[in-house]
């Protein structure tokens, strides 16, 4: 079955543009001009990953993106966001809402389908690997794409998720902020360090008490302590 690709723009040029070339590649693509449509959309259908523009006239995409990343059944759907403003503050604002990607205007139809395929990547599991217990606190299910928090679900990012399992898959190791983006982003990342601090804050909210086994190591990265 094809991945389904959703792309909300207000330009119908570039949703037009978008659309053809992920279906190139072999996306089924649902595209819209206006936030209302897609809110209706998803109620019904989930989307693999959604292509959201930040300037929509009617509900922007901030907001929207809050919206999903606040619904179980929407929360780890991966959303890269396209935007206009091209400073640092408004890239660390679209991943701090929970974006996993973030894309300025103007910009390349076929760079954002690589886009969109290095962020799938990160939500596909390896070979299916062993359930990863961190004491009794944390649970990491690779296969199923699960985490729990003392038999407690948490709702992770695809993102976030690899972050995680790139800390569990060596406790007590250290690794660096570089280290930590070329495993999500390899050679194509285009994001700052702060990114990664990002996801390790998002991460430490939704693990709640198994947040204090997630350490920094000042002026080296991070670990998951055994």
């Amino acid at each position: 079955m094809r991945r389904l690709v959703a792309v909300v723009d207000d330009e119908p040029d570039i949703v037009e543009a978008v659309s053809i070339h992920l279906e190139k590649a072999g996306f089924g693509v649902k595209g819209f001009t206006d936030a209302s449509a897609f809110l209706r959309f998803v109620e019904k259908e989930r989307p693999d990953l959604v292509i959201l523009d930040l300037m929509l006239p009617d509900v922007d995409g901030i907001e929207i993106c809050k919206r999903m990343k606040a619904q179980g059944r929407l929360a780890s759907i991966p959303i890269i966001m396209l935007s206009a403003r091209t400073a640092e503050v408004d890239r660390v604002l679209g991943l701090e809402l929970g974006a996993d990607d973030y894309v300025t205007k103007p910009f390349s139809a076929r760079e954002l389908v690589a886009r969109v395929k290095a962020v799938l990547r990160r939500g596909e599991m390896h070979a299916a690997g062993k359930v990863i217990n961190i004491g009794r606190m944390l649970e990491i299910d690779p296969e199923k794409h699960e985490v729990r928090v003392r038999g407690r679900k948490a709702d992770l990012t695809a993102t976030e998720f690899k972050v995680l399992a790139l800390l569990s898959s060596r406790p007590g190791r250290v690794f660096s902020r570089d280290e930590i983006l070329d495993h999500l982003w390899g050679h194509d990342k285009a994001v700052v360090d702060r990114t990664v601090d990002v996801h390790i804050r998002h991460l430490r909210e939704k693990l709640g008490k198994g947040a204090r086994l997630l350490r920094n190591v000042r002026g080296v990265g991070y670990k998951l302590q055994s």
